[in-house]
């Protein structure tokens, strides 16, 4: 696909995608999983927290950092979260406690946040916009090709050198890209039509947390004030959105048909997703006689799927609608959710990588459409922001996984014991995208709001 692409654009996508990678390589971390609760003596449940201070650090971020991207250039903002991170990884690897790594898993959600943000601004910004689809077919693959990766890298690391291995190996990658990006087209600073929304910005963040946090405490006392501070700040968002001059996000779009149910889609799409990086790599160790490496090839796979997927996808849209194509990748997610749940202790090698790459094609399938509908929403001028936009929720999900997911399993895991609480929690995992499947497919007249 990258062969018919303009050289020097394809170059700088090239260095764009792999500055991009530090991101989804930290899948190796997931991989990690089982060496850092063991190195800091943490339990199942505490390991949640290295997910969600990172995860929700840069989904609370990200449509900020979008909308300075738009005003300031994609490609400056790109670049200090390049440095940013590198910096962050380092001091992730040095991280003497686990309190400390939670701090700098923080600072590597500022950087993460500042990357993400304009990684796909920038790519469809190299190109005329009848090739956008395909354009992002190829940034979601870079991206899957980066998470790929991550896993087989982070066995191998573990091994190796232990669990800060995991983080301090992509600071080189990120400081490479940050060399191989020089002579990058600037992109225009955007006219300003009034002064940055800070108050906006400030009050997304806050509201972001508070609902990030409610999720994590479901179930505690401090949920529901959490909950209701979010709604709160919320309201007070689309309150100061609708009379800024220069708004973070143009909330008119949501009123376009089908916008709000497709966001809620690929929220729980992606909580049922995540629930693959959260408990595999511990049914790898404790029901596979595998070794690290070959747990890492194998939790590759959800990967390898969404590689597979997106060429085919950016192709397919264009040809197919591309609301089909997210429905069909809902489908395709769920069917490969309900093989992961028939594993057992006696499970081939073949049939955990099969159903991991189902799961994963399925999953690219949607996220490739789903990120085409929300960029053509938006004006070219406002990618950042759809780029953004497009992540945070995917970036929802994952952090209500986290939570949800781990909360489910816990509660199965002493009465079933570990293989049938795995089994049942991704059997009831698998409803969601199914479900999505059956939301997208409703008629306009019945669901209120087309595709």
């Amino acid at each position: 696909m990258l062969a018919d692409m303009a050289g020097s654009a394809t170059r700088h996508m090239v260095a764009i995608g792999l500055g991009t990678a530090v991101a989804p390589l930290d899948s190796a971390v997931n991989i990690a999983f089982p060496a850092i609760t063991q190195g800091l003596g943490l339990t199942i449940g505490d390991i949640q927290w290295v997910v969600i201070s990172y995860v929700l650090t840069y989904a609370s971020l990200m449509l900020v950092f979008g909308r300075l991207g738009d005003r300031l250039g994609h490609a400056t903002i790109f670049r200090i979260g390049l440095i940013w991170s590198a910096a962050a990884l380092v001091l992730c690897s040095l991280a003497p406690s686990f309190t400390g790594l939670l701090l700098c898993r923080i600072l590597q959600g500022v950087g993460t946040a500042l990357v993400l943000s304009c990684g796909a601004a920038l790519t469809t910004g190299l190109y005329a916009e009848d090739r956008r689809s395909r354009v992002l077919g190829v940034y979601v693959m870079m991206m899957a090709v980066g998470a790929t990766l991550g896993p087989w890298l982070g066995g191998a690391l573990v091994e190796a050198w232990g669990w800060p291995a995991v983080f301090w190996f992509r600071a080189p990658i990120a400081l490479a890209a940050l060399l191989l990006l020089r002579g990058l087209p600037t992109s225009p600073v955007r006219p300003a039509a009034g002064r940055f929304d800070i108050a906006g910005a400030a009050l997304l963040t806050s509201a972001l947390v508070a609902l990030l946090l409610a999720l994590n405490h479901l179930g505690e006392p401090i949920a529901l004030p959490l909950g209701v501070a979010a709604l709160g700040l919320f309201a007070g968002f689309v309150r100061q959105e609708a009379r800024s001059a220069a708004p973070m996000l143009d909330l008119a779009v949501f009123r376009r048909p089908g916008f709000v149910r497709l966001n809620v889609a690929n929220v729980l799409t992606n909580l049922a997703g995540f629930a693959v990086w959260l408990l595999v790599p511990y049914f790898l160790v404790r029901a596979t006689g595998f070794g690290l490496a070959a747990n890492g090839a194998v939790l590759a796979a959800a990967s390898a799927g969404t590689i597979i997927a997106s060429p085919i996808g950016g192709r397919l849209i264009g040809r197919i609608s591309a609301e089909l194509l997210a429905l069909a990748g809902a489908l395709l997610a769920g069917i490969g959710l309900l093989l992961i749940g028939s594993w057992d202790r006696d499970v081939s090698a073949l049939a955990l990588i099969g159903a991991l790459t189902v799961q994963g094609i399925g999953l690219g399938l949607f996220q490739i459409a789903y990120t085409d509908i929300v960029t053509a929403a938006m004006p070219r001028r406002d990618r950042g922001v759809a780029g953004s936009l497009a992540l945070m929720t995917r970036t929802l999900g994952t952090v209500g996984a986290a939570t949800l997911v781990l909360l489910l399993f816990q509660s199965l895991e002493p009465a079933a014991g570990f293989v049938v609480a795995f089994q049942r929690t991704f059997q009831l995992a698998a409803a969601l995208p199914f479900a999505m499947a059956a939301l997208l497919a409703l008629p306009r007249r019945r669901a209120g709001a087309a595709l």
